[in-house]
């Protein structure tokens, strides 16, 4: 099983996810995502596997904070999220072909 984590280890809600996840038996790939950002490419596939929008995954109090044009969508918003990182959902976990936001952390277990 290759699972991958879209982590912010400052956040609460992706703490107590990536210890579920290991609680499971599953070591995770851990991606740092605000050292090192997706690229549009990456976070296409991750939306694909999610089944969602761009604005699906935006925080809005960050993106607000970053300067995001609320008007955005598609892949303008798609390449404002990767270079504006601190504005995308957290925490967000792929494997294989599916993906799920760890909002409540709870929600990634469909996916192991």
């Amino acid at each position: 099983m290759s699972v991958k984590m879209y982590h912010n280890p400052r956040c609460s809600k992706s703490r107590q996810t990536l210890a579920l996840i290991q609680d499971a038996g599953v070591e995770p790939e851990i991606v740092e995502y605000l050292d090192a950002p997706p690229s549009a490419a990456e976070l296409k596939d991750v939306l694909a596997k999610l089944g969602l929008g761009p604005k699906d995954i935006l925080r809005a109090k960050e993106a607000k904070e970053e300067g995001i044009d609320p008007g955005l969508d598609g892949d303008a918003l798609i390449a404002a999220i990767c270079a504006h990182p601190r504005a995308l959902q957290r925490p967000i976990v792929v494997n294989g072909g599916k993906a799920a936001v760890g909002r409540p952390p709870e929600s990634v277990l469909d996916i192991l």
